[in-house]
């Protein structure tokens, strides 16, 4: 067999174990854009607002296919290369240098494991405005916590009946945000 016909094999079977992925990051974003979260939910709209805003809602889905039984794990992990590829590529188009991408894909990484961990304590929490809390530190003092904290929980709430194929095809993935916030 050629070198190439494998090489380009391999390409090919990522490319379609990638496909689904591409599609629930897409969706993922989607509801991180739903405009109602910035206008209503005090997000700010900018760079930072919506880097928040994305990183809920991959909270929320990391967290469930955490759950999930096998291949989950691995789309979990398929998720993240994804959406730090989405990433890199949206600081490479706003004009960001070549040199000056991997140090910002850092921070970035740092900044969203942190909140991983933060969102994922304050969801376990025992105390019922610890979200509250998470979310302010992070989104900042604008947002209108409670009403982010009841859509976050909404999605979680959601998520948590979905199996890994209930996910892949789900849209929307999420509640919208009025409607999670007006329970």
């Amino acid at each position: 067999m050629r070198v190439e016909a494998v090489i380009f094999g391999l390409f090919g079977r990522k490319r379609a174990r990638m496909a689904p992925v591409n599609a629930l990051l897409e969706r993922i974003v989607g509801a991180a854009r739903e405009p109602a979260l910035y206008r209503e939910g005090g997000v700010p709209d900018d760079f930072e607002g919506r880097f928040e805003a994305l990183t809920l809602h991959l909270c929320l889905v990391l967290r469930r296919l955490r759950e999930l039984p096998a291949p989950a794990a691995d789309v979990a992990q398929d998720l993240i290369d994804a959406s730090f590829a989405y990433l890199e590529l949206g600081f490479r188009q706003g004009g960001i240098s070549d040199v000056a991408v991997p140090k910002r894909m850092k921070k970035i990484g740092r900044s969203f494991y942190g909140r991983l961990g933060g969102y994922e304590e304050a969801l376990a929490a025992a105390a019922p405005d610890a979200l509250d809390v998470a979310l302010l530190r992070n989104v900042g003092a604008g947002v209108d916590a409670p009403a982010l904290a009841r859509h976050v929980r909404a999605g979680a709430a959601v998520l948590a009946t979905r199996t890994l194929d209930d996910i892949l095809a789900a849209d929307p993935l999420f509640p919208f945000f009025a409607d999670s916030i007006a329970t």
